[in-house]
């Protein structure tokens, strides 16, 4: 039987429980608000994959000249991925900006050449990675909560590892802010395919200078409703690696939920982010 377990912990002073009912309603997730990325910043980086970064010209991505073909299936994969950061903080929600999404998602999954052993494949998911984007249906986040930042950390350990997804928060009418994870312990099966466990750790933690919430449950809730479902809770679920290299990184998920949904992250600290763009 599926388990969940909660807690919410202060750095000076008490702690208040939060339990199950109500946190977990059905909700859609939305995207948070994405950063801008410049991409002339970016420094050349070694690649795991042929025809990865290592194709782009030195001094950040080159542009692409006027007779390239529409189909971003004929680029070269350094000219597919500029398109798609350039395009994802820029987002405004439109059916013509998803199908572009989608056809440069599609572009760098054919073009992937997956890492042959488990040591390339541990060394390409490992560390900290910033959520960019969800092609789960979007939802409407509280105006009472902030989310600021959406990060997931992968722990490789052989065969097995653990994901732990961690977002900032603060609550708009409370001096109350802090941090919330989602932890989750996975199996390398059927490949390269990462099966999560059924073992679902939510924690709420303040930072120094917070005040207790007045709601801690509540809190839970606006956070669920702020966050990719998928993200919140991806207990029981399988996820494929379905592009990897040192920058960016995209996963499919498969399962009674949320079967195809996409995740888009890079690396954190990858590009210099600049919100004024």
């Amino acid at each position: 039987m599926k388990r969940a377990s909660y807690s919410i912990t202060a750095t000076a002073a008490a702690a208040a429980a939060i339990v199950a009912s109500g946190c977990l309603a059905s909700c859609s997730a939305f995207q948070p608000q994405l950063p801008s990325v410049q991409l002339s910043s970016i420094a050349p980086r070694t690649c795991l994959h042929a025809d990865t970064l290592s194709s782009s010209p030195s001094k950040g991505f080159a542009s692409k000249p006027e007779e390239q073909s529409s189909d971003p299936m004929d680029w070269k994969v350094y000219e597919v991925k500029e398109a798609l950061l350039e395009l994802i903080p820029r987002m405004t929600g439109t059916e013509e900006e998803f199908r572009k999404v989608e056809s440069y998602i599609n572009a760098l999954e054919d073009k992937f050449l997956p890492p042959q052993t488990l040591g390339f494949l541990n060394l390409a998911m490992a560390g900290d990675w910033q959520f960019l984007f969800t092609s789960n249906q979007l939802g409407r986040p509280s105006p009472l909560l902030r989310l600021t930042e959406l990060v997931q950390t992968v722990g490789v350990q052989g065969l097995k590892g653990k994901l732990v997804n961690s977002a900032t928060w603060a609550l708009i009418e409370e001096s109350a802010f802090g941090t919330f994870s989602s932890d989750l312990s996975y199996d390398i099966n059927q490949g390269a395919r990462i099966t999560l466990d059924e073992e679902l750790d939510l924690r709420v933690e303040l930072t120094k200078g917070s005040d207790v919430p007045s709601d801690p449950e509540s809190l839970v809730g606006l956070i669920h409703r702020a966050m990719p479902t998928e993200m919140f809770d991806a207990s029981e679920l399988a996820l494929d690696t379905t592009y990897v290299d040192t920058d960016l990184r995209i996963v499919r998920f498969t399962g009674k939920r949320h079967e195809g949904v996409r995740n888009i992250f890079m690396r954190k600290g990858a590009f210099e982010i600049n919100p004024d763009l």
